[in-house]
């Protein structure tokens, strides 16, 4: 623990806390002669404790004054849990209801649903280091890789503001991997990518994708929301013509990501209570030994410095109180 001051020009009056050696708390009594008397050692301890509290509330003082505090500290910790980046898509659509329009009366939205469950799935990871990129027209970073699940909570309610237009998914991929560049960590690594929709992947942003998911040894889960009555990541084509990826995004999507050669489950929710099933299956796959450095931010002092030399200032009193008054 690393302890310092951030006003040290207050340790100049430093002397004024040796006063109470010079002074008496207690008022004197003066008797003509007490050779005959024997040693109070009592009394002698007594006096030599007050001004001790006094001492000590003085230095209290001044501590808080100087504004101790205690420095930024790496904390090692052993769980189980995993590296989680949420790689949540933010297109219009996903302002829809599953029925896709608008929600009315008990209705949830998609970005709903997912931001109550996902704030539920964050509550139960205890030791996950998390972080959250959302991606529409481009990606968006929200918040990096992080034991603070406080942090965390509210980045996913922050999911709630308004959506924009497209999906760029390769953007998205593309900076949820580069959270994991960082020096390694132990413990899985994991993308949990939440969407209700896909886009077709360039053929440049194919080939820098594969080189990613292959350097950063990530574990790829996909929630695809569907929405009623339009095709899912497991449809086959009627019609020969329609296979292909701008016809059908998100079956190639899928395609692509059983490709990757790296561990990858795809779930299709098409209610609020499928995607809960699936984020519960992944909350269960997901529990390996984890060894990760929490940071413990700076802490303020000066207030426990002051509660002290109130505590002690209360005993100086109570004494004072208790004091024999002559007669």
């Amino acid at each position: 623990m690393t302890l310092a001051l951030a006003q040290p020009y207050y340790l100049a009056l430093l002397p004024l806390a040796i006063m109470p050696l010079f002074f008496r708390s207690l008022r004197a009594r003066h008797y003509p002669w007490l050779e005959m008397v024997p040693p109070d050692w009592l009394s002698s301890a007594l006096d030599r404790l007050l001004r001790g509290l006094a001492i000590s509330a003085m230095l209290a003082v001044l501590l808080g004054l100087a504004g101790l505090y205690q420095g930024q500290q790496t904390i090692e910790r052993i769980g189980y849990g995993a590296n989680i980046v949420l790689l949540l898509d933010r297109s219009n659509s996903m302002d829809n209801s599953f029925a896709g329009k608008s929600p009315s009366g008990g209705e949830e939205s998609k970005t709903a649903a997912a931001r109550r469950l996902l704030q539920d799935f964050v509550a139960q990871r205890e030791h996950d280091r998390i972080g959250v990129v959302e991606y529409s027209t481009s990606a968006l970073f929200v918040l990096p890789l992080t034991e603070n699940k406080q942090a965390v909570q509210a980045a996913i309610a922050a999911s709630g503001l308004p959506a924009l237009a497209y999906t760029n998914i390769s953007k998205g991929l593309a900076m949820a991997l580069g959270y994991f560049n960082a020096p390694s960590e132990s413990g899985s690594r994991i993308v949990l990518l939440i969407s209700d929709g896909a886009a077709a992947i360039d053929k440049d942003s194919d080939l820098q994708l594969r080189t990613y998911f292959k350097q950063q040894n990530v574990r790829l889960y996909w929630v695809f929301l569907r929405t009623a009555n339009s095709p899912g990541i497991f449809s086959q084509p009627t019609d020969a013509r329609d296979d292909n990826a701008e016809a059908m995004p998100e079956r190639y999507l899928h395609r692509f990501f059983q490709s990757l050669q790296i561990p990858y489950q795809a779930y299709e929710a098409e209610s609020p209570q499928a995607m809960q099933d699936a984020i519960a299956d992944i909350n269960r796959l997901e529990h390996w030994p984890l060894h990760y450095h929490e940071q413990i931010p700076k802490k303020d002092l000066s207030a426990v410095c002051y509660q002290f030399a109130a505590g002690l200032i209360a005993l100086l009193l109570l004494a004072k109180f208790c004091e024999a008054k002559h007669a």
